[in-house]
């Protein structure tokens, strides 16, 4: 049933909502998102960029990149919902946009080519999946050597004393807490340069770009 109901209320009020609590009462609003995601990821308007929106969701951001990129670029989002799919595939057409593909896959074993991509998005999900370093190993492997990676996703903002509650509280509803430290070395270690940062709330937003 819920498989059902969240997409139709995912774009106006789920993922917002889930975002005001990651990011705190002053952090970036979905407008500021998209404009963060478009910025990191440097694309230009009609540039005719190929952009990766990983955990897509119903679509939203996908749709936003295929704006700006024109019709030479291409964006395809994937996700592991079919019916979160469903609902992006149904906007899209609605929206006329026609370099906008879906694509039913895991973050951990995306099923694309090496250095094919311009730019790899992941916004809100890195915390959410099960092996979130293989996952980066992937986003790595199919950017091409300069191409640029933007993730938005959870931060240890805790003092030392309070961790072992933030960690429980990671662990009891499936979301990894990461230091920045933590992402930073990841990304470092699999080849991702010129780290920026930005903390808002429990949430961090990093562009890198691979070496």
């Amino acid at each position: 049933m819920l498989s059902r109901v969240v997409p139709r209320i995912y774009e106006r009020w789920w993922r917002p909502a889930l975002g005001r609590l990651l990011k705190g009462p002053l952090g970036p609003s979905m407008a500021d998102e998209h404009r963060l995601a478009r910025e990191l990821l440097r694309l230009e308007r009609g540039g005719g960029a190929t952009v990766l929106d990983i955990a897509c969701g119903t679509g939203n951001f996908s749709r936003g990149f295929g704006r700006v990129v024109g019709p030479g670029g291409l964006v395809i989002g994937i996700d592991v919902s079919e019916t979160m799919l469903a609902r992006a595939a149904s906007d899209t057409r609605r929206s006329g946009l026609r370099n906008v593909a879906y694509v039913r896959g895991d973050a951990e074993a995306l099923p694309f080519i090496d250095g094919v991509f311009d730019g790899v998005c992941c916004f809100a999900a890195l915390h959410l999946f099960a092996d979130p370093m293989s996952a980066l190993d992937r986003m790595h492997a199919v950017l091409r050597p300069g191409g640029r990676l933007a993730i938005l996703t959870s931060a240890r903002r805790a003092p030392e004393l309070l961790r072992a509650p933030e960690s429980a509280f990671g662990a009891l509803s499936g979301m990894r807490v990461f230091g920045q430290e933590e992402l930073r070395d990841a990304l470092h270690a699999r080849g991702f340069d010129a780290l920026e940062w930005q903390l808002a709330g429990a949430a961090q937003i990093v562009a890198a770009r691979r070496a």
